[in-house]
């Protein structure tokens, strides 16, 4: 799941986004509407995490903005104005949720992987080969038997779970499980799905598709 975190409130940015890190999630940062616009309109994300009091663009026409594209990303308002008129004007605006400061952390990452469900049409079970997915629960199986992986491990199995049988090319991958700061260029793919791979076991799993990407 990839999330772009726009927040101008440095510290608070920061810690939202190692938390949500720490819960298996990829998060960009954008300190200004501006830059918010820019990084929704280079990349793919899930979800939109927006604050509506911004500097250089205020929150309220970035979210207008947003709403206006074609994708799936979800937005979800993130503010300290949080009386009933707040919320109800946020979500004319053309938010798909409203969480009003301060927050339980629980619940935003709750709201969180809800809307990433619904921009990928997505269940909270994933299941192929034996391999099952609770997205809510983060808990990875294979014939029953708990596979224990990384936040980063449990990313890139989300992506090929979700890709239903599909190619994926390592492309996708580093857009999907990385953040904008991955660099093409690295084996950090390569390496990861090494490890994955191990951790599932016999019979493999992930077919290499050569020139093309990874197929579960």
């Amino acid at each position: 799941m990839r999330i772009l975190l726009i927040e101008d409130e440095l510290v608070l940015a920061e810690q939202i986004a190692a938390g949500l890190r720490d819960q298996g999630m990829v998060v960009d940062l954008a300190l200004d509407g501006l830059d918010g616009l820019h990084k929704a309109g280079t990349n793919r994300y899930d979800v939109i995490v927006l604050d509506r009091d911004l500097p250089v663009v205020h929150g309220d026409q970035v979210c207008t903005a947003l709403a206006a594209r074609e994708g799936p990303a979800r937005i979800l308002m993130l503010t300290a104005a949080g009386d009933a008129a707040d919320r109800v004007e946020g979500l004319t605006l053309g938010a798909d949720d409203y969480l009003p400061k301060p927050f339980v952390f629980a619940e935003l990452v709750l709201r969180l992987r809800a809307l990433a469900r619904r921009a990928n049409n997505a269940p909270r079970v994933l299941s192929r080969g034996g391999v099952t997915f609770d997205t809510a629960r983060r808990l990875v199986t294979r014939d029953g038997r708990i596979v224990p992986l990384t936040t980063k491990e449990m990313a890139v199995l989300e992506v090929l779970l979700t890709a239903d049988g599909a190619v994926v090319s390592t492309e996708q991958l580093l857009e999907r499980a990385w953040d904008e700061y991955a660099d093409p260029f690295t084996n950090t793919v390569r390496v990861t799905m090494a490890r994955l791979r191990g951790k599932l076991g016999e019979p493999p799993l992930i077919a290499t598709v050569v020139g093309s990407g990874y197929r579960l």
